[in-house]
């Protein structure tokens, strides 16, 4: 402690020193500009980072405006621990620390941000804190660091940086958090791969005893409480620990070594002069005043110069009667002195106060409100306050509203109202271009005042809603009867909108049922929502406007009644358990380093000497004729190099897959939005970008474009082949059933959102055409083919390096082949080293998802709920050109496990003007079994049995069972799986109270469903099924392994490493095309199963190699053996090759050995729905699993976990939205939303199958990587069963259809009521959707 103090304290003179220096400097530099007009006057900025080693003192001058920190740590700082996963603030992966003095509370302040949005220009005198700051493997972990990697809540990896901050940062400001804290804290960080509970489970063990029963390691010993059947533990009877790591072993976490605030800092921030700070970029000039005064000039001198504010430099004030918040102050600021002020002041004064903490916590993630200002005055639209603090109370002298702006100009001060005439247009304020806002006054209700806010969005959390709503009546002292009434709503027109005759002609009346009645009438007409409103979803806002209103009213009843409604938020509980678990089990290979920001991906590579960069100009039209390309205005552009096209492909200018051609450049046609026409090659990112708009394309468009199943089918467009299996006479069975149900279901497709994006680094060697490519893909193979094609050169020439992947699921094995190819292109052109980085918009509108699927269905079956005969029909939209067809795995995973004696599928891939689907975690197989199961649902509604039952009675149960393509496999432990998950997850009890609870509430209803899983592991096509290793043996003893695998976070090096065969602890490198050649992709969950065997293989040769000098010098150490064989010239390195199962379909026949044998597994979900809103809360989900022997069972638990919450996306939230032009409209985080911690069930019990082998794998383990996703559509037969029960108390029919995702909107409008009713829209059909269910 002694000696790093010390340290500190020496560098903190040394710094001390150079800040003279730069001070001496900015004075010089300050009498050579000051000749100059003042606007171009440059100031550097000065703050510090800290880097594991030591602090580093940042001077930027000529800052540009533009620049924000995260690319200015990557680049120019050189730490690439903060991660680049969206651009726009919404996955939190570049979280970061930033540390300030506080002058007016004199203290230092510490707080996250987004480091993709804040601008370096705003961080002078500040501390920036990275994840190489807090520790590092090569000194010490931070116990963040450490406990998140223990736990196993690092996968991928990618995002663990983020993660790590948002953690550190809170036990900076709060050393003993709540698991609320944690929460909060967490809210703006999203996981693609660990399901968000091993993150958890780390942190939480810095929680307060009180809340979670840990004593810190408080024990002698160092033993926790929660281990050994101590306070707090989770052993389910049995013997055997059920925590997956040990908690008697962590670092404690000393609050005393933390960093210290740089005392330069302190000093330059208390010794401020108040001169303003001037900074000229490229393209924008920024000002930086210190005085209002001065402020007021710039906006009077630039009135339309934007005002950026970012800081909390103002703060609130409270008096008797309101709390006035300043302008410049965060919402993190807001949200806590509103917290202070609500305890600290009587209930009915705070009302107002409680509804605004309400919508506050659900605005964004925490480094959001740490660094916005509110966003009053967004320009796009999204005024997620104004619809509350519009309806605080008013004055009773003079009707108006008490909440005012306080607007600042050269002209002098005024204010401005609240209310619906501040918004003039989407996005515009009545707010003068000279004006600035001072400050906005909020006052306390006032007795027989009550307020509400209502909101509901995509996500329950860090999302903006659709449609948001404040309300406030102020009750007549005594009475029922309404003084005054007040509703503002966002989201239905391009302003904020108040229904005024509502509000005036509800006046006088008493606050009762005819006054509900009256109000949703007047509403029906009051709120126009034009169908034409930006975002779409007309009929569901109006729901939701009249619906709201219900809301209010209800609470305002029962408010009267002294029933105040309190807002909780759910703490995520977690239990897994599985017999025999070794606490001294493998976490991840990786961890340490994804913890600590070392671990290096594709875009961490340091930069080549005179690499370039890469952007891809893509296509604007769906279907078109190219008639001109025209680059000329892009490289007249500072920085450009060259624009490359299809004519600069000395190779083949197409990808080819399975006789597929897909273009890698447009020649003459383009048949999607998103294409890839050219691409531009600039010196910098920023140039490239910018070059890139400005490339010209004339089109022609073509005819026909369409984009959708339904029309695809209309217009027979499809690609071939089609696919058909057949079991049994499905023809003459439905003939004799007892019932005919004809249906159908649609689902729609997914974005992977890994959270790298995808890219390469392709490096010219300079000789014989040699080229190094450093790529992010799951197939070097196919990479290293295509380039190789693409050039023009053989295979032997290019060589593809893969270090891990920040996630892949499927997504990064074609498109990212082509991606390398058009990169490879370029640097062949130039001679020199390219870099291709996809932007987050770019990646989603270029390489495509999941394909969405139709599924038609006609079924025989029997009162009893047995099915005798099913033909279903699959279509799935392809898009553009056969990249991946999925469609194979569709039909053969029909069957899931039900024995249906006849049972015929047919698939059919359409060919529509959409970019490519292409592979998904899972392949076709939840598409397949989701149609089944909706078969299973139905027949059970219809036939009034529980659904369970019918899923019962129609499972294989024979030792020797045959799938409908006459595969034969023992469905023992399916059964064993489905048995087992009813019985822990008390079903039949739990049922029975989802019952009681659905007679009791009327609004509010639950659903609970279970469904079992057969699903195939390894490729169809049997020449994939293959693996291979190299493993080499050094003179000292030690040992190097390479595979074929790609390792993106399942765990597969972790695993390769724990099958080695009596050979000491091994390190892996980088999978490399040059090392172990004609690799199959990492996909099918046979990764491990390929890798692990060709691993054994080549350590079972090396072993028996030195096995004679071994028995003969059995004293020798492993080191003394491996000399021993050098020199006795024995080959101390071994290739390992596996040779995959034989599987193959004939497809005449419809039959085969399609897999290399069966995962099993079981799942059961409830959920809770808002009949009124649509919102859902997943309450619960047990899942049993066999996955055989496990290997490591912390691993296989993260992956079911992982990919179940995948799977709740898939099914409940992750919507893709096209324009009916075929552009894709959702291209990022705040559009497309994915699960974030508040979408993860409040329980979530997994289970490990216990007593179960699998023979053909290797050590009896199974493949556990896809399988888990479907289970996420339990979530969506629960929500149906839900909707069923508020339908059937309607007296509407529990038949009704139901497409996936079961989003808000569609629960809501299945919900069918009064309210949905009043929404209706007009028939005429002559308005064109706002987007299509493709």
């Amino acid at each position: 402690m002694l000696t790093k103090r010390f340290f500190n304290y020496i560098y903190e003179v040394f710094f001390s020193f150079l800040l003279v220096v730069h001070w001496l400097f900015k004075f010089i530099t300050s009498l050579f500009y000051k000749f100059f007009d003042r606007i171009i006057i440059l100031s550097f900025i000065v703050f510090v980072c800290f880097s594991s080693l030591f602090s580093l003192q940042v001077v930027e001058k000529n800052a540009d405006p533009e620049e924000v920190l995260l690319s200015f740590l990557r680049r120019k700082v050189g730490l690439t621990g903060t991660k680049y996963g969206c651009g726009g603030g919404g996955c939190g992966a570049c979280t970061v620390m930033v540390s300030t003095y506080d002058r007016n509370q004199r203290t230092v302040v510490h707080y996250t941000v987004i480091a993709c949005l804040q601008p370096i220009v705003t961080l002078h005198g500040a501390a920036v804190v990275t994840v190489e700051g807090i520790g590092s493997t090569k000194t010490k972990l931070h116990p963040v660091q450490e406990r998140i990697a223990k736990a196993h809540g690092s996968q991928c990896g990618f995002c663990t940086p983020g993660m790590v901050m948002s953690m550190y940062t809170l036990l900076r400001n709060k050393p003993q958090p709540t698991m609320e804290d944690i929460r909060e804290a967490l809210g703006g960080n999203l996981c693609r791969c660990t399901g968000y509970r091993p993150i958890i489970d780390g942190f939480k063990t810095f929680c307060e005893s009180e809340s979670s029963g840990c004593c810190q390691n408080g024990r002698a010993g160092g033993e926790c409480c929660l281990e050994n059947g101590a306070k707090g533990s989770k052993t389910n009877n049995s013997k055997e620990s059920d925590e997956l790591f040990p908690m008697d072993c962590f670092l404690p976490l000393d609050p005393s070594q933390d960093l210290i605030f740089p005392p330069e800092l302190m000093i330059m921030e208390k010794k401020v002069s108040g001169d303003a700070l001037y900074f000229q970029g490229e393209r924008v000039n920024l000002v930086a005043p210190f005085k209002l005064s001065h402020l007021l000039e710039l906006k009077a001198e630039h009135p339309s110069a934007p005002l950026i504010v970012g800081n909390t430099t103002i703060g609130t004030d409270t008096d008797f009667n309101s709390l006035t918040v300043g302008a410049a102050c965060s919402l993190s600021t807001l949200q806590k002195e509103v917290e202070k002020v609500v305890v600290e002041t009587e209930e009915e004064k705070t009302r107002g106060y409680r509804a605004l903490l309400q919508t506050l916590r659900c605005l964004a993630g925490k480094q959001i409100r740490n660094m916005a200002v509110g966003s009053l005055f967004d320009k796009q639209g999204h005024p997620d306050l104004f619809d509350f603090l519009s309806v605080c109370p008013q004055t009773e002298a003079e009707n108006i509203c008490n909440v005012v702006f306080l607007c600042l100009s050269s002209d002098g001060m005024r204010s401005i109202p609240l209310d619906e005439k501040l918004f003039a247009d989407f996005g515009k304020t009545v707010l003068r271009p000279e004006e600035v806002l001072l400050s906005i006054d909020i006052p306390y209700t006032k007795p027989w005042e009550f307020v509400a806010a209502y909101r509901q969005a995509q996500r329950r959390e860090f999302a903006f809603s659709f449609l948001n709503a404040g309300m406030k009546v102020a009750i007549k002292e005594g009475t029922d009867v309404v003084e005054s009434l007040s509703i503002y709503y966002g989201g239905v027109g391009p302003t904020l909108v108040k229904p005024k005759l509502t509000c005036q002609q509800l006046v006088s009346r008493s606050w009762g049922e005819d006054l509900l009645s009256e109000g949703c009438r007047l509403l029906k007409e009051d709120v126009d929502v034009s169908p034409s409103i930006h975002g779409g979803r007309a009929e569901f806002r109006k729901t939701l406007a009249i619906s709201f209103f219900f809301k209010f009213y209800m609470q305002v009843v029962l408010e009267m009644r002294d029933h105040i409604v309190n807002f909780k938020l759910h703490i995520i509980q977690h239990c897994y358990h599985h017999l025999n678990i070794d606490l001294t089990l493998s976490m991840h290979q990786s961890a340490f380093q994804q913890a600590t920001g070392e671990a290096k991906y594709y875009d961490d590579l340091p930069l080549v000497q005179g690499e370039l960069f890469i952007f891809m100009v893509t296509s604007t039209r769906a279907h078109a004729k190219i008639i001109n390309i025209d680059p000329s205005e892009a490289l007249k552009m500072p920085g450009m190099v060259t624009f490359v096209s299809a004519g600069d492909v000395p190779g083949a200018n197409c990808r080819l897959w399975f006789n597929n051609p897909e273009e890698l450049f447009a020649e003459e046609e383009v048949v999607c939005v998103g294409q890839i026409i050219g691409a531009v090659v600039a010196e910098s990112r920023e140039q490239a970008r910018r070059a890139a708009k400005e490339v010209h394309v004339t089109y022609h468009d073509l005819q026909p474009v369409f984009f959708t199943i339904e029309d695809a089918i209309r217009h027979e467009s499809y690609f071939e082949p089609k696919r058909k299996v057949e079991r049994g006479d499905v023809d003459e069975a439905l003939k004799t059933a007892e019932h005919i149900l004809e249906d159908e279901i649609y689902m729609g497709g997914q974005e992977h959102f890994y959270m790298e994006t995808q890219g390469v680094i392709a490096v010219p060697k300079g000789e014989h055409e040699e080229m190094d490519l450093f790529v992010a893909t799951q197939h070097a193979a196919f990479t290293q083919e295509l380039v190789g094609m693409a050039l023009g050169v053989d295979s032997n020439k290019i060589t593809c390096h893969v270090k891990r992947l920040g996630g892949g699921f499927g997504g990064k094995v074609m498109k990212i082949a082509s991606l390398s190819a058009i990169t490879a292109v370029a640097a062949h052109k130039t001679g020199r080293a390219v870099r291709c980085c996809l932007e987050r918009g770019d990646d989603m509108l270029i390489t495509s998802g999941r394909h969405p699927f139709l599924g038609k269905y006609k079924v025989g079956y029997n009162n009893d709920g047995t099915i005798v005969a099913a033909d279903i029909t699959y279509y799935s939209n392809g898009g553009s050109t056969l990249d991946e067809s999925i469609m194979d795995k569709a039909v053969l995973h029909m069957d899931n496990g039900y024995k249906i004696p006849n049972l015929r599928g047919r698939g059919v891939v359409c060919k529509t003007y959409l970019p490519s689907y292409t592979a998904f975690r899972g392949f076709g197989g939840p598409q397949g079994l989701m149609v089944m199961e909706s078969v299973l649902h139905e027949v059970a509604v219809r036939c009034g049995l529980p659904a369970e039952k019918v899923r019962d009675i129609n499972m294989y149960r024979e030792e020797q069972s045959y799938t409908h393509h006459k595969q034969p496999f023992n469905p023992t432990d399916m059964v064993r799986c489905w048995d087992e998950c009813l019985e822990r997850a008390n079903y039949q009890d739990r049922l029975r109270a989802v019952q009681l609870f659905n007679s009791s509430n009327r609004w509010k209803k639950r659903g609970i469903s279970a469904v079992p899983q057969k699903f195939g592991v390894g490729f169809s096509k049997g020449f994939c099924n293959q693996g291979a290793a190299l493993v080499n043996i050094y003179k000292d003893g030690s040992v190097l392994v390479t595979h074929g695998g790609t390792e993106m976070g399942q765990g597969i090096n972790t695993k390769a490493i724990q099958v080695r065969f009596m050979v000491p602890t091994v390190p892996l490198v980088e999978t490399c095309t040059g090392n172990v050649p004609n690799a199959a992709p990492s996909a099918a969950s046979f990764g491990t199963d390929a890798v692990g065997m060709a691993v054994k293989d080549a350590c079972e040769k090396l072993m028996r190699r030195l096995q004679p000098l071994m028995e003969k010098n059995p004293q020798n150490t492993w080191k003394q053996w491996v000399n021993e064989a050098f020199f006795q010239k024995t080959s101390l390195s071994a290739t390992g090759f596996f040779m995959g199962p034989p599987t193959d379909v004939d497809w005449e026949k419809g039959e085969g050995q399609a897999y290399y044998y069966f995962t099993f597994g079981a799942c059961c979900s409830e959920v809770e729905i808002d009949c009124l809103t649509g919102d859902h809360k997943n309450i619960r989900t047990d899942i049993v699993m066999d996955v055989g022997k496990s290997i490591n069972p912390a691993l296989d638990i993260g992956q079911v976990e992982g990919g179940f919450v995948q799977g709740v996306g898939l099914y409940t939230i992750e919507e893709l939205q096209f324009s009916p032009d075929g552009v894709l409209m959702t291209r990022g985080p705040s559009q497309y939303k994915v699960p974030a911690l508040c979408d993860v069930p409040a329980e979530l019990n997994v289970h490990l199958l216990a007593n179960a082998e699998n023979p053909h794998a290797i050590y009896l383990s199974k493949g556990i990587g896809e399988p888990p996703v479907f289970f996420g559509s339990t979530i969506f037969f629960a929500i149906k069963a839900a909707i069923a029960a508020a339908r059937t108390e309607r007296g509407l029919g529990d038949a009704f259809p139901l497409s996936s995702p079961a989003t808000a909107e569609k629960i809501r409008m299945a919900c069918q009521d009064e309210f949905t009713k009043m929404a209706s829209p007009p028939t005429d059909g002559a308005m064109a959707p706002w987007c299509l269910d493709v």
